[in-house]
């Protein structure tokens, strides 16, 4: 899962934005016209210069005509320093505009192109405000599972099978309409798309992945699930039903992390500044989460007198946690590749135990079998998703703590 930082590049406009960072140098004191004889001969003949020539003796002008849409659209300066950004210029690029940093040079374009378009400036977004319709949202996940969960426990036979399946459409409903609105929602509004098949293979193998490894390692299974958890293929709820009640602070705390970076946005003088200021704000966000859901994770163990599962519970949270919150931050392909990469490693470990069972194919199970009897079955997705949220951890450490991941949102049209 090395180089993630390659595998963003078709959302963001780095081949252009290479180019403006090289071509834009502002001119030197030799090169303007100021200090040409042509400039001289014309300043003394009583002539005015050029228009080409104030273009050329105005770098900042040329760099607002190159990136005029995105002044235009701008509804504040950090949205053009966030852009100038993405396009490659930092703050070196910056002093050969004549300004400190990118923030300084952003504030002179969003001024100029003010009094250029003789209107008044628009006031500058707030923070996101927490709403009632997505707060409801996000505790619905929890609540239907734990309805589909408490059902499941109360009946038998074919009742449960249905109540299985049902509660299993509800929570995946909700869930669709919780990840589609508030802070866990895409920038763009677009369809999910294969992250969400992975998440969902996740999740399923979170409830039945365990129960069913232990019983191929063993010879089995012997038959369907019953939906207990001491039947021949035995089911795991204390994870789901903790990840589905973690979707209420995993909003809210994608929630904070916004808002907070978009207030050490407003307060930064300096690319570094800001990425040094919202790294820490990153990591707090990050733990926040992982003890909510820790907290959960016991509450549920104890309603339910099952296992906890903590290792990989925590993992698998911490996994789809920083894969939304990439996401949401219009960084969507590390965390896609990521997650097919983690449902993969589990589907083959599972495929192994079941193919060593061919004439000759014995080899092929010995690696997972050593590992579920040294750590037991939930070994497989405590190492898969570990070591997949730990690459994402690298990446949104580099991703979220630029300014162009908290610009505003483009005004709809």
């Amino acid at each position: 899962m090395t180089g993630l930082g390659e595998l963003d590049r078709p959302e963001t406009p780095t081949s252009p934005g290479a180019r403006d960072a090289r071509s834009e140098q502002a001119p030197s004191p030799a090169a303007t016209p100021e200090t040409t004889p042509a400039s001289a001969s014309e300043a003394a003949a009583g002539r005015k210069p050029s228009a080409s020539r104030r273009g050329a003796a105005d770098p900042v002008k040329a760099l607002m005509h190159r990136h005029r849409e995105l002044c235009e659209r701008a509804v504040d300066p950090l949205e053009i320093a966030a852009g100038l950004e993405a396009h490659g210029i930092t703050d070196r690029t910056a002093a050969r505009f004549r300004h400190r940093d990118v923030f300084s040079l952003a504030e002179e374009m969003y001024a100029r192109v003010s009094r250029d378009g003789d209107a008044p400036p628009p006031s500058a977004p707030a923070a996101p405000r927490a709403r009632a319709d997505w707060a409801l949202l996000t505790l619905l996940p929890g609540t239907l599972c734990a309805a589909a969960v408490a059902a499941v426990h109360l009946t038998h036979g074919r009742s449960r099978l249905f109540a299985a399946a049902a509660g299993t459409l509800a929570v995946a409903l909700t869930l669709r309409a919780a990840l589609r609105r508030g802070p866990l929602s895409r920038p763009d509004r677009s369809a999910p798309g294969r992250a969400t098949t992975w998440t969902a293979w996740l999740l399923a193998y979170a409830v039945l992945g365990n129960g069913l490894l232990d019983s191929a390692v063993a010879g089995g299974p012997d038959g369907l699930p019953t939906g207990t958890a001491d039947g021949p293929w035995p089911l795991t709820t204390v994870p789901v039903l903790a990840l589905a009640l973690a979707c209420a602070p995993a909003a809210w705390t994608a929630h904070f992390f916004t808002a907070r970076a978009r207030h050490k946005l407003a307060a930064s003088r300096g690319l570094g500044d800001f990425a040094a200021a919202v790294r820490p704000l990153l990591l707090g966000a990050f733990a926040l989460f992982l003890a909510a859901l820790a907290a959960l994770l016991t509450l549920c163990a104890a309603v339910l007198d099952e296992p906890a599962a903590y290792a990989e519970a925590l993992t698998l949270g911490a996994l789809l946690f920083l894969a939304r919150l990439l996401t949401t931050h219009g960084f969507a392909y590390a965390p896609a590749v990521v997650l097919t990469a983690t449902a993969t490693i589990q589907a083959a470990a599972l495929a192994a135990v079941f193919t060593s069972r061919l004439p000759g194919c014995g080899f092929l199970a010995t690696p997972v079998e050593a590992l579920v009897t040294t750590w037991g079955a939930g070994g497989v997705p405590t190492l898969a998703c570990g070591a997949a949220a730990l690459a994402l951890l690298i990446h949104a450490a580099r991703k979220l703590t630029r300014a162009s991941a908290h610009a505003p949102p483009e005004p709809s049209r």
